[in-house]
Order: structure tokens, then sequence, then C-alpha cells
């Protein structure tokens, strides 16, 4: 942990600091920022207090009082909830503008973690209270070369099984046996597991109206043979099984025949023009110098699909940040399920996934990412999705 350069983006922010506070390990961002481990003993609140100048101060219980030794800075301890509301007041000293884990209306649920009685007590001595989202995604989100490389590799890999699990399909047809969704669901955790790949879930497959639910999952009672007429819809997400590795998560869309249905042509062709409308829109804007936050393309992919009639059919956001979780925690491509007013900057990597879905109908997406590369232009990292693929 760097303490001079989060200083000096609390600065650049306009805040007077940042206070991290944490109880029973529910702070993950704040632990992974601090270096603490996640599972380590933690039966009491402990407080760690970045100034925009200064020296940080911990402020720890006497029962566990080396809980924030590894931290730099001056130490406070506490007993009884007096001393610790009165060594809280010291060490945040004269009313200020701190930063915590804390976002206004829950607008981005991913950084609201400090709990509304911990806010009271900071506000009841006097400071305002705003939200460390920048900040984290800074010094959360935001991967580095080493990071990216591990994104490619797992790219490549998963595009490559992406196209084996078609060819199981399009196998399965030639003879006739015709295989399930939990099959080839079963099928791509096999490849992944045997290429080194993890993931935190098994891959969405699903044919004609399943994937109306746009997060459905195959089971083995009831999972339906893929068969000659079918839309096929198949979202995957893996990373290389290493540390520090970072997930590639994609979905593309099939027809099982020659000829697809006018209605489904139309419909992906919709969401694949959506996520060009985005992808443009943002490599202008920074080629220009200019700055996009999440919100501002969700608007833009939105408009696509609102245009074309199925605005009531587009039922998430966008695109979400990608880290070593699946649904990291930098800025989402959303100004509908939330309002991330995050900006898009070198280092994030995200989604971009607009669909259509329509109950007892059919479900539609198309999922490709996007890096931002120390050059601030925004890279598409596997391949792009340009037509239905046809498995015959």
């Amino acid at each position: 942990m760097d303490v001079q350069k989060i200083q000096a983006a609390i600065a650049s922010l306009g805040m007077d600091g940042w206070l991290f506070f944490d109880f029973h390990n529910r702070d993950h961002l704040g632990l992974k920022i601090l270096g603490m481990d996640p599972h380590a003993m933690a039966t009491r609140r402990w407080f760690y207090f970045i100034p925009v100048k200064g020296e940080p101060v911990k402020l720890a219980h006497r029962v566990e009082p080396v809980k924030l030794d590894h931290l730099p800075g001056k130490k406070l301890v506490y007993s009884t909830w007096r001393e610790l509301h009165t060594n809280l007041g010291e060490m945040l000293g004269k009313p200020s503008k701190i930063a915590m884990q804390y976002s206004p209306m829950n607008q981005i649920p991913y950084v609201s973690i400090a709990d509304g009685g911990t806010v009271e007590l900071v506000r009841s001595l006097g400071h305002e209270i705003v939200s460390s989202a920048d900040l984290v995604q800074l010094f959360e989100a935001l991967l580095d070369e080493k990071a990216v490389k591990s994104h490619f590799k797992a790219g490549r890999l998963v595009d490559q099984i992406l196209d084996e699990a078609f060819q199981e399909v399009r196998k399965s047809l030639k003879n006739k046996n015709y295989k399930t969704e939990y099959e080839i669901q079963q099928f791509i955790g096999k490849r992944f597991k045997a290429n080194g790949l993890v993931t935190d879930d098994l891959p969405i497959v699903g044919t004609n109206d399943h994937p109306a639910n746009p997060h459905f999952a195959p089971t083995p009672k009831g999972s339906r043979r893929i068969k000659p007429g079918d839309r096929l819809l198949i979202d995957l997400w893996a990373k290389l099984d290493k540390p520090g590795s970072i997930y590639y998560d994609i979905t593309w869309c099939a027809f099982i025949g020659d000829e697809p249905p006018e209605e489904y042509i139309k419909t992906f062709n919709v969401v694949r023009d959506a996520r060009r409308a985005g992808f443009k829109f943002l490599s202008e804007r920074l080629s220009d110098g200019r700055q996009a936050a999440g919100r501002d393309v969700d608007d833009v992919c939105r408009g696509v699909v609102v245009q074309s009639g199925y605005g009531d059919y587009f039922t998430h956001r966008t695109g979400h940040s990608i880290g070593e979780e699946v649904h990291g925690n930098g800025a989402n491509i959303d100004n509908f399920e939330t309002q991330d007013t995050r900006l898009l900057v070198p280092g994030c990597l995200f989604s971009l996934e607009p669909g259509i879905y329509i109950e007892g109908k059919l479900g539609v997406r198309s999922e490709l990412n996007v890096f931002i590369d120390s050059s601030n232009r925004a890279v598409v990292t596997g391949r792009e999705q340009q037509e239905l693929v046809l498995i015959h």
C-alpha cells in the first residue's frame, strides 16, 4: 500500500481523508486495499484513517491490539464504546469531507458497505461523508499489464472452448444423438478444467425461450435436447487457475440449421448494433481526449435497443466491471439498474453485453470484453460476434 499515492488521489478528488472501517471482515474491498487477511479472526471493530496530509491513524480494540500493526501510522486503542467515540473524534480531527465505503442512495451498491449506524456516528462528529467509489476503482479495480496478460490468455482458451462446444453440438446433429443443454454445460466445464481454467459457476447454455431468463441455469432434470430449428445461447466465463488471474466473459448466439427465423436475426442484429454503438462512442470519446462514465456508454447502447422497439425487453445494465471476480469492483456500464458515474479510465476492464429477453419466446445477448489501455484506447480483448453462428 502506497500512502502517498492514496493521499494524492484523495487530494485530486477534493476530499480530506479516507476512513476504513470493519467488523467481522465485512468490508472485502478495504481488506484487499489494506492487504489484510479476509479470513483472520476479527471480533472487534477497527478504523484506519488516511488523511489527505500527514500520518495515518489506526484505532484498534485492546482485545485485538495488533490487528492493524502491519499498516503505517500512529495507533490508538479502545475498550469501551465511550473510548471508541472519543478516539474516533481525535483521529478524524476537525470537521471535514471524508470518504467511506458508502454510496449516496445506494447508487453503486458494490461500494455501499459501511453500515448506516457507523455513517451516523462519523457524521455526529461533524464530518461530511462522501463515496469512496472512485478511490476503490483506482486502488482495487484497475489492472496492470501482468493481470491483463492473464485475461488475454484466458480469453484465447475460452474462445477455443466455445468453438469446441459448438462443434460438440454439430457432431450430435450428424448422428442424431442430440446433446442436452446440461450436457453441453458440463462439456464446457470439463474443458475448462483440462485447460487450467477455473470459474465461479458453470456456463449458461439455453435454447429458445430458456435464455429469456438472463441467468438461466440448465439442470440434469428437465434439460432440453438441442435440436434442428433451435436457437442457442452460450454465456461462459473463466480465468486461469493462478493467483491474481483475471476473468474473461463472453456470450454468443447460434441457430441450429441453415435459415434462422427472421425475428431471431432481427433481435440479434439489434443487440450487436447496440454493442457496436457503445464501443464506437467510447472509442471516439477517448480518442478526442474526452472522458466517459459507465452510465454514458449504457445510455448509448440502450438507446439503440429502445429505438428498435425492444426497449422494454432490455432488462439489465449493459455491462459490468471484470477483475479477479467475474463481476469486479470498478465502473459498471450502467445507468439503468444503478447510476454509475465512475469514469472509464486506463486499467478498466468491463463487459459490453446488451440483450433482449421476451418471456416465453426468446433471449438474445451479445457480449465481449473491453480494456482501456495505458494509451487511453478502448480495446476489444477477444473476438467479436458479427452474425449468428449457424450449426448444421
